[in-house]
């Protein structure tokens, strides 16, 4: 896997992990792991008929943020990437927050995206959790070894989205978490401050 492909300064164990996983609440019954499947098979599909398209890479960028914003639950992604603090921000703030986030989320992966140029995702395999259902998939790119990407999905905002993408085993709901308690921090708690931060990463 390419070493630009994503931020290894947070590789984490496999029990790590395993806590974004178990934070997370049990599925609604409408979810199933044909349509959990169904879920990131469409996604894949419009992965790939991007990555074929033959538009620039700039184009490409654009289109891989779009279908980001479409197919995550960015909702339950930012309320879990604030963490303890979503507890205490107000629901103006969590509006702000969840927006900012959107955009700098799908901006962000968006452009990881990119690695795929000229290479492709597959499905192969899904089991249920306890958060809903984890969807494995082989990605290939050209020159590199075949690596592992997963999706978790759950329809608790009302559709069938995933809330986290594991790649190489690399959590990105602990990776975004940790980045934005920095953000955090470095405001000394203030969370218009950094939501402020966020919107100009958007």
């Amino acid at each position: 896997m390419p070493s630009n492909f994503y931020n290894r300064r947070f590789v984490l164990s496999s029990a790590a992990a395993g806590l974004g996983v178990s934070l997370m609440p049990l599925p609604a019954l409408a979810l199933s792991e044909a349509s959990a499947v169904s879920l990131v098979g469409a996604m894949v599909a419009d992965i790939n008929k991007t990555i074929a398209s033959g538009k620039s890479e700039a184009a490409m960028i654009r289109d891989f943020e779009k279908l980001f914003a479409k197919y995550a639950d960015t909702v339950i992604m930012a309320r879990y990437a604030l963490g303890v603090d979503a507890r205490q921000a107000s629901k103006s703030q969590m509006r702000a927050f969840t927006k900012a986030f959107q955009g700098y989320i799908a901006g962000k992966y968006g452009k990881r995206f990119r690695e795929f140029i000229g290479g492709r995702l597959e499905v192969v395999s899904a089991r249920q959790i306890k958060a809903g259902y984890e969807v494995k998939c082989t990605a290939f790119l050209t020159g590199e070894a075949p690596f592992e990407v997963t999706f978790l999905v759950s329809d608790k905002s009302g559709k069938d989205k995933f809330f986290n993408m594991f790649i190489e085993g690399v959590n990105l709901l602990l990776t975004e978490r940790t980045e934005i308690g920095a953000m955090l921090d470095r405001r000394g708690g203030d969370i218009d401050a950094m939501i402020s931060d966020l919107q100009k990463l958007s």
